[in-house]
């Protein structure tokens, strides 16, 4: 039982999937742990005491820690040692997921008054991508990619997971691409130097311990940018992986962070984009031609759902549908037709394989339930494959059943539209508003390990602000971090959904505008204004606008407050004037009288306007209670080099009464015990230990979060988990 523990512990922190065998004992693992008191006299102690038990790198500026590798039983032998602390949560990172980059990154680097493309290519400037590895042999990357580090296998090959590994990966090498593509495909950097940081092992996963020591090697390795297109689920500020991203920034790195794929709701941004320093990044469209199925002479028009993988929908004229049942068959009389198949059973890639070998011309793939879906091919087809939602699959297999049926194809272009997948702010805790800023990432075709592929999420957003960050960075290299992010962020453009602009958690200031960053004549240092959250009934907020003028006149600018309405005040300057080459410090104050007002969330935009433009700062504020989450990421793991305690944490982002985490069978729904019991929890992560007699039996459980307030509301969080 104590070895069957221990290693699961290990298997997790290195992210090591086989199932244990013995073998498992004999070969050699690597770990990554924190310690108390300086890292490199802990080194030197296990290097005395512990000559078996290699010590691969020292962690001192983002954290306390070491990378260490051994066999099972060595590594077992450290186990009881003081300055060995409990790793950081085995929280699970995954990569956040089609208009080709030749697309998108020419649509951002045009000059604004040449429409000419830009001049700069970030020429000399380093970015390193933490994620799953770069295929660096790839023929579009080779020319850039300067070397990194592998914090799964400790070694110095990030190359993305192979085969023979465990599942593959390509997401590194995709975001790379967008990055600094140098051949067939130019990224938005194509002179950038490229580092590699393979934070993520197969499928896509890693620990919150390799993505901290992956950010600390990119630092200490002199990144200009680091790029982490990844993220969990926990909203808050102040978790371990958002606290080293500030100290990243602190060193003078940009970290340009993907804000999640869990949109269209609120409150779904997760930690490394929470944090307060970083560049927290969502999606938005390029220029791309949309396509959806149109029968005229019903006036019916069907949304299609883009397949990762396969080629674009590009029909041209009216074509005969046939129901290919559930697609594991033969489908006769399908040749020069499109085909419509149920999702179920087998996967897409079979399906699609099934229509293409029928003679198919396309395939139509609709859902077995309510709701969107995404997926992709898994290998090679000639075909489109694209998914529509359940209602219209139902419909056409009725028209189907009918008669004859054709259908048309309309096509549309559009851009600038937020993505409904992009994750949503604020964040809870400190209310920032996040995304800050948007950028292309629906639709965009970048390299892949053997060729290029289509991938859409604000995975593909965030390398396009890296990629412009390092233009501007060899445009202005005397700026600093703070000033690259305030120039990106003053001269975004706000988007319109129609008439109206999105609101600030999803677009943040909205999507970015390099030609006018590099030109800008003014820098707003923090432009997302967040008053807070309400909790007394009359409660005044002041936030400190900081605003540079980095022209060579004097420049005035102007407050153009919004209408004051019942319960709300604002207080600004009139006018004010800032010399060339001189910072202002200008409050912002807003006095709200909460009785007067809804509970929720509230949020707008402020007009500051000078001689050359008009600025849209976009401000929020909680106005008592709202419908953001209570408690999250509830994680139980055994603690480091133990085999008789448990330790748990979640993340709190107020202080409660009191919060239970009961445990339910997952079949019969029966209630078996109270696994933790907390009064008045602090607020943040909130962490502890369970002896392992207190623990229940192995097995599958639905674990019931209930938090209760101040005010005697009591919230639910459902999650299952797995107790070993």
């Amino acid at each position: 039982m104590r070895t069957r523990i221990i290693l699961f512990f290990l298997i997790t922190l290195a992210l090591i999937n086989p199932p244990i065998t013995m073998q498992a004992q004999i070969e050699e693992q690597a770990i990554i742990v924190e310690v108390e008191g300086n890292p490199h006299e802990q080194k030197e102690y296990i290097e005395t005491y512990f000559p078996t038990v290699e010590v691969l790198e020292v962690y001192d500026t983002l954290f306390q820690g070491l990378a260490l590798r051994g066999k099972a039983h060595q590594l077992e032998r450290l186990n009881g040692l003081e300055f060995l602390k409990k790793a950081y949560p085995v929280q699970t990172y995954q990569i956040t997921e089609q208009a080709p980059i030749n697309e998108s990154v020419p649509f951002l680097l045009e000059d604004a008054v040449t429409h000419e493309p830009l001049s700069y290519t970030g020429k000399g400037v380093k970015i390193g991508v933490i994620d799953t590895g770069i295929d660096y042999q790839h023929p579009d990357l080779e020319k850039n990619y300067k070397g990194g580090f592998d914090l799964v296998d400790m070694d110095d090959d990030p190359m993305e997971t192979l085969i023979e590994q465990g599942l593959p990966t390509i997401h590194g090498t995709h975001v790379a691409g967008i990055i600094a593509a140098n051949g067939k495909m130019k990224g938005v950097a194509p002179d950038a130097d490229l580092y590699g940081y393979r934070a993520l092992g197969p499928g896509g996963a890693g620990t919150s311990v390799q993505v901290i020591a992956a950010l600390e090697k990119a630092v200490k390795d002199g990144m200009d940018i680091i790029n982490m297109s990844l993220g969990n689920t926990i909203n808050g500020p102040d978790w371990p992986t958002s606290i080293a991203v500030n100290r990243a920034v602190d060193e003078g790195v940009s970290v340009v962070i993907a804000n999640g794929n869990s949109g269209p709701d609120d409150w779904t941004v997760g930690s490394p984009a929470t944090a307060t320093k970083a560049i927290g990044v969502g999606s938005s469209t390029p220029p791309i031609k949309i396509a959806s199925l149109y029968d005229s002479f019903e006036n019916k028009k069907i949304e299609l759902i883009t397949l990762a993988g396969a080629p674009a929908w590009d029909l041209q004229k009216k074509y005969p549908l046939v129901n290919g049942g559930d697609g594991k068959e033969t489908i006769p009389n399908a040749r020069g037709k499109i085909v419509l198949v149920e999702r179920g059973d087998i996967s897409f890639t079979e399906k699609a394989k099934q229509a293409e070998a029928s003679g198919a011309v396309a395939v139509l793939i609709y859902n077995n339930e309510k709701g969107s879906f995404q997926g992709g091919m898994e290998e090679e087809i000639s075909i489109p494959v694209t998914g529509i939602s359940q209602k219209d699959g139902k419909w056409l297999v009725e028209q189907i059943d009918a008669h004859t049926y054709w259908i048309d194809t309309e096509y549309q272009i559009t851009q600038d539209q937020i993505s409904d997948f992009s994750s949503r702010g604020p964040v809870t805790a400190n209310w920032q508003i996040k995304p800050e800023i948007v950028a292309p990432g629906a639709q965009i075709t970048s390299t892949v390990p053997g060729g290029y592929q289509t991938l859409q999420g604000t995975s593909m957003a965030a390398p396009h602000i890296a990629g412009a960050l390092a233009v501007l960075k060899e445009a202005h290299p005397e700026w600093t971090p703070t000033q690259l992010k305030g120039a990106l962020l003053t001269q975004a453009l706000p988007l319109l959904d129609g008439v109206q602009f999105y609101e600030p958690i999803e677009q943040g200031m909205g999507r970015i505008r390099l030609s006018e960053s590099i030109n800008t004549a003014t820098i707003i240092t923090n432009p997302l204004l967040s008053f807070g959250k309400i909790n007394t009934p009359k409660e005044s907020h002041v936030v400190e606008l900081e605003v540079s003028n980095i022209s060579d006149k004097p420049q005035t600018y102007a407050f153009d407050l919004p209408e004051q309405t019942k319960g709300l005040r604002w207080y600004t300057p009139k006018s004010f004037t800032i010399k060339p080459g001189q910072t202002e410090q200008v409050p912002i104050e807003l006095a709200i009288t909460s009785s007067l007002l809804e509970p929720g969330l509230y949020q707008g935009w402020l007009k500051l306007t000078n001689q050359e433009q008009t600025f849209s700062l976009p401000y929020m504020y909680v106005n008592q209670m709202s419908n953001f989450p209570k408690a999250m990421g509830f994680e139980l793991e055994l603690a480091p080099f133990q085999e008789k305690i448990y330790q748990y944490r979640f993340y709190s982002p107020e202080v409660a009464e009191k919060i239970t985490v009961d445990l339910y069978d997952p079949n019969t729904l029966t209630f078996q015990q109270t696994l933790v019991a907390i009064d008045a929890p602090k607020q943040g992560v909130v962490e502890g230990e369970i002896p392992l007699k207190s623990m229940p039996e192995p097995g599958e459980y639905i674990a019931d979060i209930s938090v209760e307030t101040e005010n005697e509301e009591i919230f639910h969080y459902q999650m299952n988990i797995l107790i070993e």
